[in-house]
């Protein structure tokens, strides 16, 4: 085991493992990761490993080659003799968990690579190269970041900041299918939104998002898709009952690719601290992220098309789950639609094109 603030890769890898075995916006902002692995060593096989449905975005990426996701204990024990079996020269882990380190140790990689944190010594024992960053002076902005610091100390440079989820065209179609099966015709244009989170301390009211459909329905005439998961469809569905602007309720009736297909069709995506503005952004999408308690720093990188609405009291962010920690935010009941809607106003030039 080798701890230092720079290595050199001293093979030239002809099969690369990456595990990354976060939530849907880790593994989306893990992308550029990807891509600058794969412009280094364009003759390599790149194959990354992710939680059980999270690789799916990954899957139609014609850079990537293999898609590993794990789920239940019986698949994990099937999918690390599977990895064992490829032969991996290079893998790199971009997280700390005790999963990655057991893949890590099975792998039988040549080389492998991760952030060295100090005190984990077990952990330590399962890669041959391990990162000591120098303290930062300041602190360092963006999720492509978090996974870009650690290649870029084995010499690999990046190519750009900013994930792309690749929509084949019969993820298209399905998408186009699923909206004309709601009333919903090719080629018209709709917003869409995603108001909810796991964390009810990342959530915005109800009344302030049809507050918001209800400006974009008289100004744009553009009804309002809700987007999000399973569980959140009888939610969306009290949501719509007190609209008075249509509104579609689509939560849980996609899968990840399909969410994506339908985010890329969206003329402009908002919603709150939660991973549906994470795909809207990497795949194209003008998009409006509300922030209360967590730092939009953090997750949104700025371009042209990312937008953020974020409380102005001084005690934000705070990265406290409610305050006093009883899962309401202050920051987020005391933000008005109107900063929304005056947020939305700013952007009108590119809804209305």
């Amino acid at each position: 085991m080798l701890i230092a603030p720079e290595h050199k890769l001293y093979i030239s890898p002809q099969s690369i493992l990456i595990i990354q075995l976060g939530d849907i916006g880790d593994v989306i902002w893990s992308i550029p990761t990807f891509r600058a692995l794969k412009a280094s060593f364009p003759e390599a096989l790149l194959s990354v490993v992710t939680r059980k449905p999270y690789g799916d975005f990954l899957l139609d990426d014609p850079s990537i080659s293999k898609v590993f996701q794990i789920s239940d204990i019986w698949q994990q024990v099937k999918l690390m003799l599977h990895i064992r079996r490829e032969r991996f020269d290079l893998l790199f882990d971009l997280r700390a968990d005790d999963r990655g380190t057991v893949v890590t140790f099975i792998s039988g990689a040549k080389m492998k690579c991760a952030l060295h944190y100090p005190g984990r010594f077990w952990r330590d024992k399962a890669f041959t190269h391990l990162l000591q960053e120098a303290p930062p002076r300041e602190r360092f902005y963006g999720a492509a970041e978090q996974s870009l610091r650690i290649v870029r100390g084995f010499g690999i440079k990046e190519i750009t900041y900013m994930p792309q989820i690749i929509v084949v065209e019969e993820t298209r179609k399905k998408a186009v299918e699923l909206l004309a099966a709601h009333g919903v015709a090719p080629g018209s244009f709709w917003v869409s939104i995603s108001p909810f989170s796991r964390w009810p301390y990342k959530e915005w009211g109800m009344d302030k998002w049809r507050e918001v459909a209800l400006f974009v329905w008289h100004q744009y005439r553009m009804p309002a898709i809700i987007v999000g998961s399973k569980e959140e469809q009888s939610r969306a569905e009290k949501l719509i009952a007190g609209a008075t602007s249509p509104m579609i309720n689509l939560t849980g009736r996609t899968n990840l690719r399909e969410l994506a297909a339908l985010l890329k069709m969206s003329k402009l995506h908002m919603g709150v601290d939660s991973a549906p503005p994470h795909v809207a952004a990497a795949v194209g999408t003008r998009n409006l992220t509300v922030y209360g308690p967590t730092d939009w720093r953090d997750w949104v990188l700025p371009a042209p098309r990312n937008h953020v609405v974020s409380t102005d009291m001084s005690c934000s962010p705070c990265y406290q789950k409610g305050c006093d920690g009883r899962g309401i935010s202050r920051c987020l009941d005391n933000l008005s639609a109107d900063k929304v809607i005056d947020a939305l106003q700013t952007m009108e030039d590119s809804i209305v094109v």
